[in-house]
């Protein structure tokens, strides 16, 4: 028989009503912590009268947090916890991140991109101007690293052109590398024959999408190069001397026998310019919306195409201007005379910026690489040369053409190209920031005609070429930048796209007065010309109104304004004057010794042991 088991043995106690109670869930702003023996006892909550004994044996001194108002419950004061190891950041699947924190910039890299030149230690200023320089300094700093970050995203990169071992790339014909490149970069490659209204001047919009050329005898075109859609072409039955896109490829200014003229991309006219009289050469500054003219007579005018003005007329006094160029750096316009110089020009000024002496003979061609660093010059003397522009104008090197170079042109990555007759001859260097190596071509081509005209397309390994018999467009390897800013120079931008990028650029424009030869100079203060107005503002009110009014000590009371008082503060006053003259003196003193110092030997002699 089953016998009822005994109490106490293995029947479990039975449970308190309240504990028979079920529990309430604990809340996320909820802690499970409890004041421990000091504060409140760790027993259940119910036991009120050891919770008052407990209450009364606290420290008068004692600080305790207050009770939270959700849970009611006593809490600990939070403290920081102190981790000597800290684990590294973990994602929301708990999975560790192998790279915490913001990506690494390498210094070159961010060097490349900064602009503040950081060897200038800023002027010790006021401490507001100061604060504002520091401000600009850290956001200039920002800023090139963001870009330097950002660089990872320009998945594009420049070509090149290779020959196997020991091969010479100048034998590599056009035909060859067509039958290497894809579908569509061969494509690229295309001859327009066009002997009837021939020799031909051409230009490509600054986006590369759009080409343009212009006949000797009247022929002027426009198409979509790449999808060989034509835009407009018409005859306007006078010689066509040159011909250039303005700030759009919806503009065309055509530079023919007696004047100047302006064509939508419809073929129709918009403007003659009567002015502009026999014009020979021009050239665009898109960042000012320029029009510079080099006529016949020998005149150097400058047009403001956003308001339709005459910004100057310049007199060169070298006779005919048949040979211009323009630095794409700073926006001074080169041109060639016949007396073998070469004259930089500003509209600002009436007279050159500065002359440079290239050739025995005169000059045929100039050209400015896109970083306004070096220019090449092709003169009568069959002489090609490599001049330096940063402030030494001192040719780098030369050399000496079996026939002399009529036309050269520089690409974006640094390749220079010359037109010799009907051949084409381009030599490459070590990169963009280093001068063409004129030892050994990189390519050559040979045309069906006289070269008449060469330019490089923008954002394409393209050498557009215009001759006697049309238009050619040659294929070449690493001349263009792969990658473009779609803000600055979209090839694929729509009309909306291209009205909203003109507001912005005419609200952007540059004045005309601004441009020199070192653009840099514009962010320094002219100390010379302030130190001129402060002289004559002081010479004409008699006083110089800056200057700092003798102290003047202010009246006290209760007889501290007596006599010798206020000369004793008056003396004080002078006394920190003198004391910061001879701080400052004492301060330049070290840099004084130091230019003075001989400058050490090579190598050491055996009396340096006697130096102290």
């Amino acid at each position: 028989m089953e016998t009822a088991p005994k109490p106490g043995r293995d029947v479990p106690p039975k449970k308190n009503s309240s504990q028979a109670k079920k529990k309430k869930p604990r809340r996320y702003w909820e802690e499970e912590t409890t004041l421990t023996a000091a504060g409140a006892s760790p027993g259940p909550p119910g036991n009120k009268k050891r919770n008052r004994e407990l209450r009364h044996q606290r420290p008068k001194n004692a600080s305790f947090p207050k009770r939270s108002r959700i849970s009611r419950k006593p809490q600990l004061p939070k403290k920081p916890r102190e981790r000597r190891n800290p684990e590294p950041q973990r994602s929301l699947s708990g999975a560790q991140d192998p790279f915490p924190g913001p990506a690494p910039v390498p210094v070159e890299v961010a060097q490349k991109f900064c602009r503040i030149d950081k060897s200038k230690k800023l002027p010790h200023s006021k401490s507001k101007t100061r604060s504002r320089l520091e401000v600009a300094e850290a956001e200039e700093q920002e800023a090139s690293t963001k870009a330097a970050r950002s660089e990872l995203l320009l998945v594009e990169e420049p070509g090149f052109l290779e020959g196997e071992d020991g091969e010479d790339t100048a034998k590599i014909r056009q035909a060859d590398i067509v039958e290497a490149v894809d579908i569509a970069s061969a494509a690229k490659h295309f001859d327009l024959n066009l002997r009837q209204f021939g020799p031909y001047r051409l230009n490509y919009s600054r986006t590369g999408r759009h080409l343009a050329f212009g006949g000797r005898r009247g022929h002027v075109a426009a198409l979509d190069w790449v999808t060989k859609r034509l835009m407009c072409e018409i005859n306007v039955m006078e010689a066509v001397r040159d011909i250039r896109f303005l700030h759009s490829e919806a503009l065309l200014a055509v530079a023919q026998s007696r004047w100047l003229h302006i064509y939508d991309n419809q073929g129709i006219e918009l403007h003659c310019i009567r002015r502009c009289d026999r014009v020979m050469r021009l050239e665009f500054l898109p960042f000012h919306f320029l029009l510079a003219t080099a006529s016949e007579p020998g005149f150097l005018t400058y047009l403001d195409v956003s308001v339709g003005k005459i910004v100057a007329a310049l007199n060169a006094r070298a006779g005919r201007l048949d040979v211009m160029t323009k630095n794409p750096y700073n926006a001074v316009i080169h041109l060639g005379h016949s007396n073998g110089t070469v004259s930089l020009w500003s509209p600002a000024m009436k007279e050159p910026l500065a002359k440079i002496l290239c050739h025995r003979g005169g000059v045929r061609a100039v050209a400015v690489d896109s970083t306004g660093t070096y220019m090449a010059t092709s003169g009568l003397d069959h002489q090609l040369k490599i001049f330096d522009l940063r402030g030494t104008f001192q040719p780098l090197s030369a050399r000496t053409l079996p026939q002399g170079a009529g036309h050269l042109a520089f690409s974006q990555r640094g390749l220079l190209a010359a037109g010799m007759g009907d051949v084409v001859n381009i030599w490459a260097g070590q990169g963009k920031a280093s001068p063409p190596s004129l030892e050994q071509p990189y390519l050559t081509h040979r045309l069906s005609g006289h070269v008449h005209g060469l330019h490089f397309c923008p954002f394409e390994d393209v050498l557009g070429v215009g001759h006697t018999g049309g238009i050619t467009s040659m294929l070449v390897p690493g001349a263009a930048e792969p990658n473009f800013d779609g803000l600055e120079s979209n090839p694929y931008r729509s009309q909306k796209q291209r009205q909203e990028w003109e507001v912005k650029a005419l609200l952007e424009k540059v004045p005309a007065e601004l441009i020199c030869l070192d653009p840099r100079a514009l962010a320094e203060v002219d100390v010379i010309s302030l130190e001129q107005e402060k002289k004559e503002r002081i010479e004409r009110l008699g006083y110089d109104p800056e200057a700092r009014a003798p102290f003047q000590p202010k009246p006290k009371q209760k007889g501290r304004s007596s006599t010798a008082s206020l000369v004793k503060r008056k003396r004080k006053v002078m006394d920190e004057e003198q004391r910061d003259k001879v701080r400052q003196s004492l301060e330049q003193q070290p840099q004084k010794q130091e230019k003075k110092a001989k400058p050490s030997r090579d190598r050491p002699s055996a009396l340096d042991r006697f130096l102290r």
